[in-house]
């Protein structure tokens, strides 16, 4: 299980305007402040998707923690 503080700290890091959603533009900046420069705006919206629990193409806090402790 991942720790839920540590956790949230990273979620505050990629949800850059702070309104406590990740978009796939904030997603895609994320992957590639860490060094992953393929990634396209369709691909981070595809993993968006994948993890997105109630559809609204947005990433919440309980989803991300949901898919971190998958």
């Amino acid at each position: 299980m991942a720790d839920i503080e540590e956790a949230r700290k990273e979620f505050q890091r990629i949800d850059t305007d702070g309104d406590g959603f990740i978009t796939a533009a904030e997603f895609k900046t994320a992957l590639a402040q860490g060094g992953d420069w393929n990634v396209t705006e369709s691909v981070a919206e595809v993993i968006i998707k994948s993890r997105d629990l109630d559809g609204d193409k947005l990433l919440s806090f309980d989803e991300f923690w949901a898919h971190l402790n998958k």
